[in-house]
Formats: structure tokens, sequence, C-alpha cells
């Protein structure tokens, strides 16, 4: 396990201002009670621990899979429906959504073997990860991947209710590989992954899914 290189700057800004109010409470406001000094102590080095835990990138090895769409994040599957893709298919899809909260890795992979043939960054609000509204309103990020049989998928980052920053590598042309990191979204976020409508769904609504482990559904091989 190593920590996302996003997440120092983050990380380093926590740590000053745990250091600060300890100090200031220890130096200008020190209790006689020992256990509020303890409550206070572990109040700070909780939220310094969560930070550098949500920055975390497990080490995990690839279920690399011919015909299958890998997760592109960690999470759980709060939507599959058949809606209209309006940004770059234009016509039916499955939308897969995954909703990422704070406690789940937060860095995204590339779904599919290929080539991406489509980046674009939108800004937006910051509704609930949730909603379904979110996917279109919210600020968010959509990578289209083509794999070598010429079968297109979307996926889209997508910033919640506390997410500030969406995080994208990817640039048209790429050649990627399935599992391969390609972002990460800051604090709480979701997921959304639009396929052919002849694509085999293996998940359902409830489940708990892992980026580069989890084979979301198989597409069509012509």
């Amino acid at each position: 396990m190593r920590i996302h290189r996003e997440g120092y700057n983050s990380i380093g800004v926590v740590l000053l201002i745990v250091i600060f109010l300890l100090c200031l409470y220890f130096i200008g406001f020190k209790s006689s009670c020992l256990c509020l000094d303890i409550i206070v102590t572990l109040l700070l080095l909780t939220l310094l621990f969560f930070t550098i835990r949500f920055f975390r990138v497990p080490s995990r090895v690839v279920n690399r899979t011919a015909d299958g769409v890998l997760s592109p994040a960690d999470g759980t599957v709060v939507q599959i429906n058949e809606v209209f893709e309006d940004e770059y298919f234009k016509d039916q899809r499955i939308q897969i959504s995954i909703f990422m909260s704070p406690f789940n890795v937060h860095v995204n992979s590339y779904p599919i073997d290929g080539t991406v043939s489509y980046v674009k960054y939108h800004p937006g609000k910051h509704y609930i990860a949730k909603l379904p509204k979110a996917s279109k309103d919210n600020e968010h990020n959509s990578v289209v991947v083509r794999n070598e049989q010429g079968v297109e998928i979307l996926f889209r980052q997508i910033a919640g209710i506390v997410a500030r920053r969406i995080v994208s590598y990817s640039q048209e042309n790429d050649q990627v590989k399935q599992g391969e990191e390609m972002g990460i979204i800051k604090f709480g976020s979701r997921v959304d992954l639009f396929l052919p409508l002849n694509a085999k769904i293996n998940v359902k609504i409830a489940d708990k899914v892992r980026s580069q482990k989890s084979v979301m559904a198989y597409l069509p091989t012509q």
C-alpha cells in the first residue's frame, strides 16, 4: 500500500492544522482535565489519520478479463438502468452507477484495454452523488475507451457534495490497459459506466465492488 501523490498537499495541510491546534490548545487553553486533553488530542489525530487513509492506494493484482468490464472504482452499485446517453453516444445505453463513500479507496482505473477516444471535463454543481441528476449536473469528467473490437464504453467521474476536485490523467489517443490508474476523485463521489445494450450485466444494485477486481459486465465479442 502507498499514499497517492495527489494527497501529499492535503495531508501536509491537515498535519499543519493539527499541529497548530494542538499547540494552541496545550499552550493557551489547556484544561485541568486529563480526559479532555486526551479527547482533543485523539480527535485531531483521527482527522489526520482519516485524511491519510483517504489517499491510500492498495496493492492489487488486476483481475484481467478479456471481454469483461472491470469496476473503475471501489464502492456500492446504486443504479442499473437503461438511459439515453446524450453527451457522446447520443443513443440508449445501460448505465451502472457506483457510489464511493469517504471510506472507500478513491483511485479510479480503466475498465478495459483500448484507446482513449474522448475526454471532456465539465464544471458543475455538487449535489449528493447518489442522486440521479448528479450524473449530468455535478462537476464531472467523461472518458471513452474503444477496445480492439471497436466497442466503446464511457465512464464518468462525478464529484459529490464534499468532493471539490476531479483528477484525470486521460488524454485522447492514449493506449490504456485494464486496471491501470486513470485518476482520483477527492472526498466522496461517484463513477458512472455507460455500456452497450447487449452487454451482459454481472452485478446488481447494492453490490460492493472493487476497482481492478470486480467484473461489472461482459461486452459483446463482435
